[in-house]
């Protein structure tokens, strides 16, 4: 109950979401199924967490849809004659993967993330919800590479859905994140919000399009587009605190990854190896806004990549005074 009532207060404290009572605040849950976590905003699905599954040996997010009720992700699997079939087992959603973890590709489907448990389980509440989950990547022959330390939480968030995602990787054993562009948290749009069929990519630098953001940093890197006469996308959000800034991996068939690891593969300098070593951890900080809105409007990224910062602000201040 402590934390419910937490996150209802970090919501409450969010600009433009009235100091309300919780009973106002649209209520996330979760509906736990085999293999996956159905996330739900007043009883209507919103996404998939999908943790086990026979064709993708990583877990992902699929189904994603806006406040509106717009599915904003690509159809997984996608639809022949109503989608591009690109990629099918490698762009399911939203998903974190790897391209060289320690010399295995864990982006191609090559090696194996497998759910342990969710030391805290789903629970959900008023305007937010959240979970955390352990995760092991193993090598071919079954040998643990790393474990995973996943936090994520949804909340209702400046007119959509702010989906946070905070992963910790430590091992037994020293293990290293190559240089790749296939590396960091992607994303894959709905067919129609592509580029390619009318959609639009920018960043937190002015940047427009998939040519120009390529291989740029940013604070944030927006893919939207109109679908029934409506703005909706996805905002794809880097913690300022990351150890490094993220490199945008933006293509125009509909997709884009934060990638800040791959310093050679995005042509910014030599070839990057980062190294942990016991008892040393790598944390990665990064968020998804799910946004649609009014016809003619366009989101207001700047201002919802503000108001993630304040909430990560607030969480982190108040694990701190509990921890005093």
């Amino acid at each position: 109950m402590r934390i419910q009532v937490w996150m209802v207060l970090l919501v409450m404290m969010l600009p433009g979401v009235p100091a309300a009572a919780e009973d106002r605040l649209p209520q996330v849950g979760f509906q736990q199924e085999d293999g996956r976590v159905i996330v739900v905003v007043d009883g209507q699905p919103i996404a998939a967490y999908v943790y086990a599954d026979a064709e993708i040996p990583r877990p992902y997010f699929a189904d994603v849809k806006t406040p509106g009720g717009h599915q904003v992700t690509r159809n997984h699997p996608p639809i022949a004659g109503k989608d591009r079939t690109d990629h099918d087992t490698m762009h399911p959603g939203i998903w974190m993967a790897f391209g060289d973890l320690d010399g295995c590709d864990f982006w191609r489907n090559k090696a194996r993330v497998v759910h342990k448990s969710f030391f805290e389980e789903p629970q959900g509440g008023a305007g937010s919800g959240s979970f955390a989950e352990e995760k092991h990547y193993l090598r071919g022959d079954g040998s643990l590479v790393c474990k995973e330390v996943f936090r994520c939480s949804f909340h209702v968030h400046h007119g959509g859905y702010l989906l946070t995602w905070d992963s910790v990787f430590r091992g037994d054993e020293e293990f290293y994140f190559g240089d790749q562009e296939e590396m960091g948290l992607g994303l894959r749009v709905a067919t129609p919000i592509s580029e390619i069929d009318g959609g639009r990519l920018r960043d937190s630098e002015g940047r427009r399009g998939a040519k120009d953001i390529w291989s740029n940093a940013a604070a944030w890197c927006d893919y939207g587009g109109t679908l029934d006469g409506r703005p909706i996308g996805m905002t794809l959000m880097c913690h300022p605190d990351n150890f490094r800034e993220s490199w945008m991996h933006a293509r125009n068939y509909g997709f884009v990854a934060a990638n800040p690891f791959g310093r050679e593969a995005m042509k910014k300098g030599p070839p990057s190896k980062l190294v942990v070593k016991p008892p040393e951890e790598l944390r990665l900080r990064y968020a998804v806004w799910i946004h649609g809105g009014r016809a003619g409007e366009e989101p207001d990224c700047a201002a919802a990549y503000a108001e993630y910062l304040k909430l990560e602000s607030a969480s982190r201040k108040h694990l701190k005074e509990n921890e005093a």
